[in-house]
């Protein structure tokens, strides 16, 4: 299948990439590089550093390439940033979004899969989180992505031989297992490679936001998904999708693990000092989030094939030593 990946020089675009070209896909690069790395993809893939608020440019590619499905990522994902400027949010991620399904709307592409995320769901008040768990998020970023997927509902009600997919996700980790893609944010926000940058002396220490959660050792629970899990994930959804799907899943391991026990496996896999103190909780930090992967794995087979968090953190130390400077743009 010939597969525009949006986003594909972040972080989990350019690990589906890998994947779809590993499936035997082939694939377009698309990316303006405001927050991706050209290095993150292969030079032997068609790169076109275009903003998919570019709709001519998106339709374009979409023609030209006789593109079958959009792999959608191309998004913001900085939550505080999200607080600070709303509108940046809203005109990147939805407004990209309603760009990329004009542009798909006029190639008449069949498919689109598209890079949800688990802030849609807002402080869910069950778990695990399922599919149909109610949507209120709390924050911009999180309603940026549910305003997309109401607009790709509403597109595909409307065309009847198209198929899409979301898919919602929590916390994803790890690296590439052979070290050569990894996570490269400005400024870092993700625990696991916050703490490795402690780790390496990159950062003073790691404050722990809040130890008196109703969890069994106090800190807030995560569901952690590894990012080459998650890129196996999407091929799969888009290899099963037909005319007509319209097809959500969560994506998770189903199970959570606490700040403190993260903190804990860290410490056994690097085996290096670092620093940590305790600080006040966060507002809008839910005690647990984690998903019910269930609906994915009995309709398609899927589930996480890295369960133990020590095998992230292993790929992820991999990639900061091996590239301390990150992909060096």
């Amino acid at each position: 299948m010939q597969v525009l990946v949006t986003g594909a020089a972040g972080y989990i675009g350019s690990h589906a990439l890998r994947a779809l070209v590993g499936a035997g896909h082939r694939v377009i690069a698309l990316d303006n590089l405001s927050r991706g790395h050209r290095g993150a993809v292969p030079a032997d893939v068609p790169f076109h550093q275009v903003d998919v608020r570019d709709t001519d440019a998106v339709e374009t590619i979409l023609r030209e390439g006789r593109v079958e499905c959009v792999m959608h990522f191309a998004a913001f994902t900085y939550v505080g940033e999200s607080v600070e400027d709303p509108l940046l949010y809203y005109d990147n991620n939805t407004r990209g979004t309603l760009s990329v399904l004009r542009a798909v709307e006029r190639a008449k592409t069949p498919r689109l899969v598209f890079s949800s995320t688990a802030a849609t769901y807002g402080e869910p008040t069950e778990m695990p989180i399922r599919e149909t768990t109610p949507q209120t998020p709390i924050n911009p970023y999180g309603m940026s992505k549910l305003l997309s997927e109401h607009m790709l509902r509403d597109f595909a009600a409307k065309s009847p031989h198209f198929g899409y997919s979301v898919l919602r996700y929590f916390n994803v980790c790890g690296c590439a297992a052979d070290a050569s893609l990894g996570e490269d944010h400005e400024p870092e926000t993700h625990l696991i490679p916050v703490i490795l940058q402690a780790a390496l002396g990159k950062r003073e220490k790691i404050t722990v936001f809040g130890e008196d959660y109703p969890t069994p050792d106090g800190t807030c629970i995560r569901d952690y998904v590894h990012v080459e899990d998650l890129a196996d994930a999407h091929v799969k959804v888009m290899e099963a999708l037909a005319p007509g799907d319209a097809r959500v899943y969560n994506l998770g391991i189903g199970r959570g693990h606490s700040v403190k026990e993260i903190l804990d496996a860290v410490r056994r896999v690097v085996d290096r000092p670092f620093k940590v103190e305790s600080g006040p909780r966060r507002a809008g930090d839910p005690p647990a989030l984690y998903a019910d992967p269930s609906k994915i794995e009995r309709e398609l087979g899927w589930r996480a094939r890295h369960t133990d968090i020590a095998d992230a953190i292993e790929s992820a130390w991999r990639w900061f030593l091996a590239h301390p400077a990150g992909y060096g743009d």
